[in-house]
């Protein structure tokens, strides 16, 4: 089996638009049988709040903190390949925020592994949303709630 170094094929961020193609992609090999995706999407509400857009905003580490967390999975799951992207800057309703690509030979491993990377990076990486409110206010998500923090 590869090392978590050889199956983490992508852990970045970046304020490019993500592709659900290009991380697919990153993740398609012979011996992979079962591919899990999931794609996070800025949505209209948070908590009965309704929301015009966000910017995320990262800590400097963040994307070793990603790979990091990728690398984690890596090592506890019987996963193949690994390709994980969080964006950053400005984001409109509809936008893709976060992709986490998961390929393994059988999908219960795929998608237990994707599971565990999205949650453990939520948890993990330091990225901070400041969403826009429609009322015209704003507020911070994340590690300690403010950036810094």
């Amino acid at each position: 089996m590869a090392g978590p170094h050889e199956v983490v094929r992508e852990a970045s961020t970046s304020s490019d638009p993500l592709s659900v193609d290009a991380m697919l992609a990153q993740v398609r090999d012979p011996s992979v049988g079962g591919i899990a995706l999931f794609v996070g999407v800025v949505r209209d509400h948070d908590h009965g709040d309704a929301v015009t857009s966000l910017d995320y905003t990262a800590h400097p580490t963040a994307t070793a903190a990603l790979r990091t967390c990728a690398e984690q999975t890596a090592a506890a799951y019987d996963v193949t390949a690994i390709a994980v992207a969080h964006r950053t800057g400005h984001l409109e309703v509809g936008d893709l925020a976060v992709v986490v690509a998961v390929g393994a030979a059988h999908r219960q491993a795929a998608l237990e592994a994707c599971r565990h990377l999205i949650d453990t990076l939520k948890e993990q990486v330091p990225i901070w949303k400041e969403q826009a409110l429609v009322d015209g206010t704003s507020e911070w998500v994340g590690l300690g709630d403010e950036p810094g923090a």
